[in-house]
């Protein structure tokens, strides 16, 4: 019966639970097997190691030695728990700075914020931290860092545009009514949306000339493969069988500027592999004829100068509203008409140039022309009839006359590099005189000025008004204002675009004020990378 009431503990062995007499069990006491004496117990084995050390020791060291033995053992355990637990960690300062560059990259990347609770993502930064305990941050950390990133960035923009005041010269819109009402109200020059000019005239001209019939035909050829992952696949079999590249097809889109071209580009390209995939298919499409594909060739000499333009005075990290009259010129000798047009050429032509002079006449072409003098690039007007040219050097003239003294520190050189092909296709907008500029007669920087050389096509104005700032006080002032007002209000699709990318299906509860951050954090991030 002893063997079973034993006392649990470091005295196991040496003493049992005391026996009331009705055979129930009281442990509240205990009694020692060698002298049969009772105790006292209360959870504590003090005493009891005291009364064998003293009584009985013989007893005692035999207890010692098999609870040294469990000493040694948890000993070891321990030993082995701290070498696990000596595993290199991160430091405070490394995860912050990880944190840092997470919030980083999801504003500037448009990443949603919940990407941090992937598992994926933790198991990669744990291996390429090499510590397997790191957790990414939370959500609200990273919505933390991100309104503070924001702040940041918005304080430094605030600081840059209260160094001179006004900053506001011009508000460029596209040319839609409601805008055009907005604008009159507005105390600001108006800025009509080139590329949006250009990108309607070429419309109309499209639904006006004999290209409607042979477009309508190309886009249910890219529709039937792009509607067909099986027809695609044959598609690409045939063009790695022909030797090219195994492009898909691209379909055109009202609203996406050169769409039209890209499809008729894209078409010809492949014109072989798509006219073998579609012999091996049962359809009923209707291809080009052999006169077709000539119009497809002819519209697409024709429209590859828009896209030129558009993409050029479409730019936001150079100059481009003193490049909008040589471009727009450079358009209209490429529309000139020649003997060997057919009468489908002749006809898109002539709506072309009819139509874009009709969207052009109501724009603000008194900035242009100012901007173009300004431009040491274009400042012999080239781009403008010759009685044109001394009605603008006038107009020089009276705001020269009428400006304050003020040097053009925030002029910066622009630091984009345009590839060869741009450059050379820039330099044509040199070409196309109506007849030499004449020297100027005014006094004083104006003259000095129209005395200077021109540039080249591929240096940057701004860069040389900051470097000839000192010598042309006034007209470095005049040259900031007239240089700085875009061409187009491209960057701001952009923008929307950008905007179309956050705000999606699963991430439609954003609310506007933390849209509005990581919009403008994406770009201010970008610009600054």
């Amino acid at each position: 019966m002893e063997a079973h009431l034993r006392v649990v503990g470091p005295m196991n062995g040496k003493f049992v639970f005391h026996k009331r007499p009705d055979g129930t069990i009281d442990k509240g006491k205990v009694v020692c097997l060698e002298c049969k004496k009772e105790f006292a117990y209360h959870r504590s084995s003090s005493s009891l190691a005291y009364h064998l050390n003293a009584k009985h020791p013989a007893a005692s060291a035999a207890t010692a030695s098999s609870e040294d033995v469990s000493n040694i053992a948890s000993q070891s355990k321990a030993f082995r728990q701290t070498k696990l637990e000596n595993t290199p960690r991160m430091s405070k300062s490394a995860t912050d700075r990880l944190t840092n560059v997470i919030a980083k990259w999801i504003a500037m990347n448009c990443r949603p914020i919940n990407i941090v609770e992937d598992e994926g993502l933790t198991e990669v930064l744990q291996i390429a931290s090499n510590d397997p305990s790191y957790k990414p941050p939370c959500r609200t950390t990273v919505t933390t860092k991100i309104s503070k990133m924001y702040d940041g960035e918005k304080k430094n923009k605030l600081e840059i545009l209260a160094e001179d005041s006004p900053k506001i010269s011009t508000i460029g819109t596209d040319s839609a009514a409601n805008m055009l009402a907005a604008m009159r109200t507005l105390p600001y020059e108006h800025i009509a949306c080139n590329a949006h000019i250009l990108q309607r005239t070429i419309t109309v001209c499209l639904d006006s000339s004999g290209f409607v019939g042979v477009l309508a035909k190309c886009r249910k050829i890219v529709g039937h493969f792009k509607q067909s992952p099986a027809s695609t696949t044959e598609l690409n079999q045939q063009q790695v069988a022909l030797g090219k590249k195994s492009d898909q097809l691209i379909q055109d889109v009202p609203t996406r500027w050169n769409s039209t071209l890209a499809m008729v580009s894209r078409l010809l390209c492949n014109r072989e592999a798509v006219q073998a995939t579609l012999d091996q298919q049962n359809h009923r499409l209707v291809l080009p004829t052999e006169a077709e594909w000539a119009k497809l060739q002819r519209l697409e000499l024709l429209l590859e100068p828009c896209k030129y333009v558009t993409e050029l005075l479409g730019g936001e990290a150079y100059v481009s509203c003193s490049v909008v009259l040589p471009a727009f010129r450079h358009l209209y000798r490429v529309m000139d008409i020649t003997d060997d047009d057919p009468a489908y050429v002749v006809k898109f032509k002539n709506a072309f140039q009819k139509d874009l002079a009709a969207r052009r006449a109501n724009g603000n072409e008194i900035w242009f022309e100012v901007a173009t003098a300004l431009d040491p690039r274009f400042k012999d007007l080239k781009c403008l009839p010759r009685e044109k040219r001394e009605q603008v050097w006038t107009i020089v003239e009276n705001m020269l006359q009428a400006a304050e003294p003020r040097r053009a520190d925030s002029l910066q050189p622009s630091t984009e590099d345009d590839g060869p092909a741009q450059k050379k296709r820039r330099s044509e907008l040199l070409l196309g005189s109506d007849s030499d500029s004449e020297d100027g007669i005014e006094s004083g920087e104006l003259q000095r000025y129209r005395a200077e050389p021109s540039i080249s096509i591929d240096d940057c104005p701004l860069q040389w008004w900051y470097a000839h700032s000192g010598v042309y006080e006034k007209l470095s002032v005049l040259a900031q204002k007239y240089l700085a007002s875009p061409a187009t209000s491209v960057p701001c699709e952009r923008l929307f675009s950008l905007a179309g990318h956050i705000v999606q299906k699963k991430r439609a509860a954003l609310l506007p004020e933390n849209v509005t951050r990581l919009v403008c954090l994406s770009d201010w991030l970008r610009k600054k990378k």
